[in-house]
C-alpha cells in the first residue's frame, strides 16, 4: 500500500491542532496574524517540503522510477548508456558542373530549413553533373532530407552550378533517446543479467546503437552457428519505412562472410565488441510484406480524422506486434480499431491470421480502404 504524503493543508492543520493541543498555557485560539500562527505555517511549510524531497529520494532509489543523471548512473551499471544524437548523411549530393571541376571535401552545403551540411570527399564530375557525399553539421531527425530537396553552395565554387538536389536521401539522424525508452532498456538489462550472448543480449546490444528502434534475433538463421539480427530505424529512416539503409552482412574485421555497409555495418561493428567469439552474426533488413485493409460500413465515422486514426492504429498495431516471420492474429488489428470508439464499422479483409511469407519477410499496412 503506497504512502500517503500529507498535503500543505493537512499540515498546517496538524500545526495549529499541536499548538492548540500540546499544552501552551493560555492558548484557546490562534489569530491569523499571531506569531504562533505564522510559526506554525512556516514550519507546516517547511515539513511539506521535506516531505517532497524524500519522495524524490525515493523516485531516484530505484531504476524504474529514477531519472536525469539518476537513471543515467543505474544504467551505467550495467552498461547501458543512453544513445546520443546522430548526424543524418547523404552518399549523393549532385550539382551540374562545366569541365571536370570539383567540389573540395569540406565544402558547406545548405539545406532546406537553413540546415548545413559538409562534403565528406571530394567530388566525382562526369557527364556534366558533379556527385559527393555530405553529412549534416548538426545532429538531429531534422537532417533526414528526402531525394530531390533543393541544396545550395555556401559559397562558389569555379565551374559548379550554385544550385543542386539530393540525389539520394539523408538519412540516419536520430535525436537523443528519449528517457523512457532508455528506462526501457535498462530495466531489460537488469532483467537479463548474464549479458552472455543469449537472444535478449544481441537486441539489446543493437537496440543501443543510435537511431534503432527495433531488433529481432534468429537463431541459425543463416545456417549452423549463425545469428541473424534484423533491425529497424523507425524514425531515423521514416522516409524508408524504417528500413536501415545499406547492405545485410558482418562486422569489418569478420572474414567469414560478406562486410556490411551503411546502417548494417554500424551495428554490425557495435555487436563485435560485445559478442561471443565463435558465432557468425549477420545485421540483415526485414523485407516488408504489405497487407491490405478494407474496412466498411463506416458511415458517418467516415471522416477525415477517423480516417488519421484509423491509419495510425494499424500502423501502431504493426509496429508493436509485427517482425521477420510474424503472424498476426485477427484480434489483434481488431482491438487496434475498436479501441478508437466508432459507432458503426467492418474490417472486410484480411479475416484471417496474417502470415509472413518466410523469415525475413516482416507484415507492414499495405493500402487502406475506408468505405461509407
Amino acid at each position: 500500500m503506497p504512502y500517503a504524503r500529507p498535503t500543505l493543508t493537512q499540515l498546517r492543520q496538524q500545526a495549529l491542532q499541536d499548538v492548540l493541543d500540546g499544552g501552551i498555557p493560555g492558548v484557546s485560539a490562534v489569530l491569523r496574524f499571531s506569531v504562533l500562527y505564522v510559526l506554525s505555517m512556516t514550519l507546516a511549510g517547511l515539513a511539506w517540503l521535506h516531505y517532497g524531497y524524500l519522495d524524490w529520494i525515493a523516485k531516484q532509489a530505484v531504476p524504474w522510477t529514477a531519472t536525469d543523471e539518476w537513471l543515467a548512473a543505474w544504467g551505467a551499471l550495467k552498461g547501458i548508456i543512453r544513445k546520443a544524437p546522430s548526424a543524418a548523411s547523404s552518399p549523393a549530393v549532385v550539382f551540374g558542373a562545366t569541365g571536370s571541376s570539383i567540389i573540395p571535401s569540406g565544402t558547406s552545403i545548405i539545406l532546406t530549413g537553413g540546415l548545413i551540411a559538409t562534403t565528406t570527399a571530394d567530388s566525382i564530375t562526369l557527364n556534366g553533373q558533379t556527385v559527393a557525399p555530405a553529412i549534416c553539421t548538426t545532429t538531429g531527425a531534422s537532417g533526414n532530407v528526402p531525394t530531390g530537396t533543393s541544396v545550395t553552395l555556401s559559397s562558389p565554387v569555379a565551374g559548379i552550378q550554385t544550385i543542386g538536389s539530393v540525389s539520394k536521401p539523408f538519412t540516419g539522424g536520430a535525436d537523443i533517446e528519449t528517457e523512457d525508452d532508455y528506462r526501457s532498456r535498462v530495466l531489460d538489462a537488469y532483467q537479463d543479467s548474464e549479458r552472455i550472448g543469449t537472444e535478449a543480449d544481441y537486441k539489446q546490444w543493437a537496440l543501443a546503437v543510435s537511431g534503432v528502434t527495433r531488433a529481432w534475433v534468429v537463431r541459425n538463421g543463416f545456417g549452423t552457428g549463425s545469428v541473424v539480427v534484423y533491425i529497424m530505424l523507425d524514425s531515423a529512416n521514416a522516409a524508408q519505412g524504417g528500413l536501415p539503409q545499406g547492405a545485410n552482412g558482418c562486422a569489418d574485421n569478420e572474414t567469414r562472410y560478406t562486410t556490411a555497409s551503411g546502417d548494417q555495418l554500424r551495428v554490425a561493428n557495435t555487436l563485435w565488441n560485445e559478442q561471443p567469439v565463435t558465432p557468425l552474426v549477420l545485421i540483415m533488413s526485414p523485407v516488408l510484406q504489405p497487407i491490405n485493409f478494407v474496412i466498411s460500413n463506416l458511415g458517418e465515422n467516415n471522416t477525415s480524422g477517423n480516417q488519421k486514426l484509423i491509419t495510425a492504429a494499424l500502423q501502431d498495431m504493426f509496429e508493436r506486434v509485427s517482425g521477420p516471420g510474424a503472424t498476426i492474429s485477427p484480434n489483434q488489428w481488431q482491438e487496434a480499431i475498436a479501441a478508437i470508439g466508432l459507432s458503426t464499422y467492418n474490417i472486410v479483409s484480411p479475416s484471417t491470421p496474417i502470415m509472413a511469407e518466410n523469415i525475413s519477410s516482416m507484415p507492414s499496412l499495405g493500402t487502406l480502404t475506408l468505405e461509407t
